[in-house]
């Protein structure tokens, strides 16, 4: 599916504020509110918008720790398999393949960091891991929401 300029700045400004009205969301790209309507109608239909979520404060709900964890894997460990294995762990907020020596890269969210600690014990525990390696996070220095970039463009063209 393509997407033209009108498309990005709506789903732009839909990542911004997803609560932003039809109304609101034209008069920054130039349609009116029912043409606005169509277009985010039309994006849900072909899977370019897959839903609309609120955005938490992880430490509102005590999950003040994060971490990412490089996995090693044994043998031809399929990312299916370990995407299964980790999904099991709700402090796995993310989880993806990688380049590099680790087979995949999580990140964690827990209330401390003996909870991480225990977390990446029951990962380490899984057969198909080798070894772990993490690094804890000091301090976010970008935090930006998915699907957009910092210089208020998002979907660059």
């Amino acid at each position: 599916m393509e997407l033209d300029r009108l498309d990005r700045d709506i789903i732009g400004a839909l990542v911004e504020d997803a609560r932003a009205t039809y109304a609101e969301i034209g008069q920054r790209v130039g349609l009116s509110a029912s043409a606005v309507k169509r277009r985010v109608d039309r994006l849900r239909e072909t899977g370019a918008i897959t839903g609309f979520t609120a955005r938490v404060e992880p430490a509102a709900l005590g999950w003040t720790t994060e971490a990412y964890v490089e996995l090693f894997c044994a043998g031809k460990t399929s990312p299916a398999e370990i995407g299964v294995a980790v999904a099991r762990h709700p402090e796995v907020v993310s989880a993806c393949t990688i380049t590099g020596e680790a087979d995949a890269l999580l990140h964690i969210r827990a209330t401390d960091v003996r909870h991480v600690e225990r977390v990446i014990e029951r990962i380490a525990a899984e057969p198909f891991v080798v070894r772990t390696k993490s690094s804890i996070v000091l301090s976010r220095l970008v935090d930006a929401p998915a699907g957009s970039t910092r210089n208020g463009s998002p979907f660059l063209a």
